[in-house]
């Protein structure tokens, strides 16, 4: 699973790679947690008479949006759900009721420059940093929700507004990953971002090249300090290389 990661990239950068339009500054991330906003891109909405972005005859536009990490199913009763969708198995992603609609019609690139991941040693876990080798952002297929309170409720927007949510997918871990846990977030390829976010793709099918594991010469990683074990450690301290801690 992926419980953690940073987005330090700059608004510029994201804006260039990602081909949006522009994007507003933020300030960079070390430490990112469940439960927190997460950058995403996904398709804009701009829509025609019917209301479908899918049948406009234009590319659809991209945009940045900030998400809950942990997704809520728009059926969900309690939004609390989320604690437990942080993470989505790309082998069962579109038969899972909590995700088979977002793997529909609601993917989007969930933005990152790295992650960190926990090796079991002996009683304790070991954190470790891992991004790519060029240091370049990278997207994680991510899904996305938007819940508006228990069904058959009449919403008060004032009250309970919308509540928009999303999680990563996971697929096996590559060589370089397998030492340290069995499973890596799904990183896509420049290349594959307009199939991953194009909405007239509904088959899952046509989705499954994509959900491989990264190729494990392009990335790297290395052990940090245990500061990243708390979310309200949020430095560069978290990332910085360290020897592994003998427990």
């Amino acid at each position: 699973m992926c419980g953690r990661f940073t987005l330090r990239t700059s608004a510029r950068e994201i804006a260039e790679q990602f081909a949006l339009g522009a994007a507003e500054p933020f300030s960079p991330r070390f430490n990112i947690a469940p439960s927190q906003p997460v950058a995403v891109v996904r398709i804009g909405r701009r829509r025609d008479d019917t209301g479908d972005p899918r049948n406009t005859g234009k590319s659809p536009p991209r945009e940045l949006a900030w998400l809950r990490w942990g997704l809520v199913p728009s059926w969900a009763r309690d939004p609390n759900v989320a604690n437990r969708l942080i993470n989505v198995r790309a082998e069962t992603a579109a038969t899972k009721p909590a995700f088979r609609a977002a793997m529909r019609h609601r993917r989007c690139l969930i933005l990152a420059d790295g992650f960190y991941e926990w090796q079991p040693i002996g009683r304790a876990k070991q954190p470790y940093f891992i991004h790519l080798r060029d240091n370049r952002p990278l997207a994680f297929a991510g899904l996305w929700e938007s819940w508006e309170g228990p069904v058959g409720q009449v919403r008060n927007p004032q009250s309970a507004p919308r509540l928009e949510t999303c999680a990563l997918l996971t697929t096996e871990a590559n060589d370089l990953l397998r030492p340290i846990h069995d499973r890596m977030p799904v990183v896509l390829p420049p290349d594959g971002y307009s199939i991953w976010l194009d909405p007239k793709i509904e088959d899952a099918g046509q989705l499954a090249p994509l959900l491989v594991p990264y190729p494990a010469g392009e990335m790297e990683a290395y052990p940090v300090s245990r500061l990243v074990n708390d979310p309200a450690h949020e430095s560069p301290d978290c990332i910085a290389p360290g020897q592994p801690t003998l427990f």
